[in-house]
């Protein structure tokens, strides 16, 4: 069924009361994003974790912390969305697998990612995290994650792709220190340009 209104405040409507993944999820549906026509800022990430899913908020854990440390914004503006839509690939917690959390489900983003897309116009800049929003959002992108953040440049100041800021994280950012010595004050710098 193919779901595209005219205005974004419907189509959030219909996101949330999505049952679509019902029988494959740990948990009853809980699709949990934020967005609005005017936010100037995409962050597109895999799917909320267990704590996003418990309270209800996108990146409300210790990945949203340090987040909003890296684009050096309060946590009143990281939840404004007129200033961020927060929009994973999955919109439901996965549930836990051997490593993690498990992939984002698939049919989320077939589902309802163009349709969403398509209402955030004032979007200046798209910060993805994690490979199954590298897949969409920078496709054939090669390359590590290393190689791909190293050549930030490519597709800057449009998009930027980050390293998941989860603290699972904390050793790939400790052996590699150029990315908050080279990047983050230039992240900043763009996301106060941006917002002001």
């Amino acid at each position: 069924m193919e779901i595209e209104p005219k205005h974004l405040h419907t189509l959030l409507e219909h996101v949330r009361q999505c049952q679509h993944c019902a029988p494959e999820l740990p948990q009853p549906p809980r699709p949990i994003l934020q967005a609005h026509p005017q936010a100037r800022i995409l962050i597109a990430a895999q799917a909320p974790g267990r704590l996003a899913h418990e309270r209800g908020r996108p990146f409300a854990d210790p990945s949203g912390d340090r987040l909003r440390q890296w684009l050096g914004v309060s946590t009143e503006q990281f939840y404004d969305p007129e200033l961020f839509a927060l929009v994973p690939m999955g919109f439901c917690y996965p549930g836990k697998g051997r490593a993690g959390d498990l992939p984002p489900r698939p049919e989320c983003a077939a589902r309802w990612r163009a349709p969403l897309l398509g209402q955030l116009t004032q979007v200046q800049l798209t910060l993805v995290l994690g490979q199954y929003a590298r897949r969409y959002h920078l496709p054939g992108s090669p390359g590590t994650l290393q190689e791909q953040v190293r050549c930030w440049q490519q597709h800057w100041p449009a998009a930027l792709l980050l390293p998941h800021p989860s603290p699972r994280n904390t050793l790939w950012l400790r052996r590699n220190p150029w990315f908050a010595a080279e990047i983050l004050p230039v992240l900043r710098a763009r996301v106060r340009e941006i917002l002001s």
